[in-house]
């Protein structure tokens, strides 16, 4: 059995708006369309095809930049519905698969699950067509599905063209469906215009039905995976529900949430057991926190890696690199590259960047690290600021181990501070300090060596 995917992905989406299609609008940091694919891909037997046309080069980019397969494009210049949508995928796929599935790119919260349960049922009993679908009173757009007094499918009746008994029916259609490839191409030329011009694929479910043909509907367990978007109200809506169902995964394998409706976990997240996160936690990226970490109250990390034991709270990280028992924050700052061994400390106010803190190395406060090796159980005074750019290029400043920076210390790069050396209280240091050397002063200089 050859199985067959249309996405339809061409729409405006003018309640949206936005000058982004809609399409494209993130969730949980994932364009709408990726999401939707991600259901798919390990379904079909052939590339899927996205039927573009609003923004489309921008849609098709997203597409090819964001998923490891390969994908079919094909291009609706004149947005003429749904079923028109379908058509301009035929040349595609005629001929090519036995069933063709048929999603749509605004349905992100659509499981594999599901689809494939509606495959099972096409072929299970026999059905020309299966669609999806939720009992919801929330009409949210959706067209009715109409039942035979026997329970049979006998139509779709999209929202605008429903009398108003047909509005009061509970059972809205979804929007997902698997068709028999044949029986779907032969139909889609006998489709009619709406009064607007358009050509509906719901009105595939009165074709077939007139034709003596069964038509099935599987109903979603999950009323969320059958949210659809159509604006900005809708867009929020499925982005908690997409972030509640995350959350509830990584806490049935052993993470503990504070508060769930605060935290959002991005999708290639990694989390290990008795990670705790606090509330309004942002992990973003591939973020990836190790065993026994507490993260946040009100901590955002971006792409970072986190060891194990750590502390960090009302901080933000982006591309850092964070060790064993660190403790990070309040309000502290980790740039790109920046890089905490096992046991160091940063404290509030404090800021890194490329640059790499030894293990055991404290920097309690108000303090800038930029462009620096920083050795083994450094003391970083408050308000130590590494002077790293000369307006050109970016100096790299190095300071050895167990060495005391004193509070309010400018390190003028290119600059060495030796083992166990110390700087002053206010010092301008702007040369090299040998090992176990005292210096202070504007411009520092030595006072005596340590013993």
């Amino acid at each position: 059995m050859t199985i067959a995917s249309i996405m339809l992905a061409a729409g405006h989406g003018t309640r949206m708006k936005s000058t982004l299609p809609k399409v494209l609008h993130p969730i949980l940091g994932k364009p709408l369309v990726l999401h939707a694919l991600s259901a798919v891909e390990n379904v079909v037997d052939i590339p899927p095809v996205v039927v573009i046309g609003h923004g489309a080069e921008d849609v098709k980019a997203a597409i090819q930049a964001g998923v490891k397969q390969d994908v079919q494009f094909a291009i609706q210049e004149k947005q003429l519905g749904t079923g028109h949508a379908v058509m301009c995928a035929q040349s595609l796929l005629q001929g090519k698969s036995e069933k063709v599935i048929i999603t749509f790119a605004d349905m992100p919260l659509l499981t594999q699950a599901s689809i494939e349960h509606i495959i099972q049922l096409q072929q299970e009993s026999q059905s020309v067509m299966v669609i999806t679908t939720v009992m919801s009173e929330e009409p949210r757009g959706f067209g009715r599905v109409i039942r035979d007094s026997d329970g049979s499918v006998q139509a779709i009746v999209e929202e605008v063209d429903c009398t108003p008994e047909q509005l009061l029916v509970r059972e809205k259609n979804t929007s997902a469906y698997c068709v028999d490839a044949k029986w779907l191409w032969q139909s889609l030329e006998k489709l009619q215009p709406s009064a607007k011009g358009e050509y509906y694929i719901t009105d595939l479910v009165a074709m077939a039905v007139a034709e003596g043909l069964r038509v099935s509907a599987y109903v979603l367990e999950d009323r969320s995976e059958g949210l659809g978007i159509n604006d900005r109200v809708d867009l929020a809506d499925t982005e908690r529900a997409m972030r509640m169902r995350v959350n509830r995964d990584w806490m049935r394998k052993g993470v503990t949430f504070i508060d769930p409706w605060t935290t959002t976990v991005h999708l290639e997240v990694e989390l290990a057991q008795d990670v705790v996160l606090q509330p309004n936690t942002m992990l973003m990226g591939k973020t990836k926190i190790a065993k026994n970490s507490v993260i946040g109250p009100n901590t955002t990390l971006i792409d970072t890696l986190v060891g194990e034991d750590c502390h960090i709270q009302y901080s933000v990280a982006e591309s850092a690199q964070v060790g064993n028992h660190v403790t990070i924050g309040p309000f502290a700052r980790l740039r790109k590259g920046a890089v905490l061994q096992d046991h160091v400390h940063i404290g509030n106010f404090g800021e890194v960047k490329d640059s790499v803190l030894g293990e055991g190395t404290k920097m309690g406060h108000f303090s800038y690290i930029g462009n620096a090796e920083i050795g083994k159980d450094v003391n970083i005074g408050a308000g130590t600021i590494t002077c790293n750019y000369d307006g050109k290029t970016k100096h790299l400043t190095e300071i050895g181990d167990s060495a005391f920076i004193g509070s309010d210390t400018m390190l003028v790069a290119p600059l060495k501070i030796g083992k166990n050396a110390t700087t002053g209280a206010g010092s301008v240091v702007t040369r090299d300090v040998p090992d176990n050397t005292i210096v202070y002063g504007t411009p520092a200089k030595p006072k005596e060596r340590k013993d």
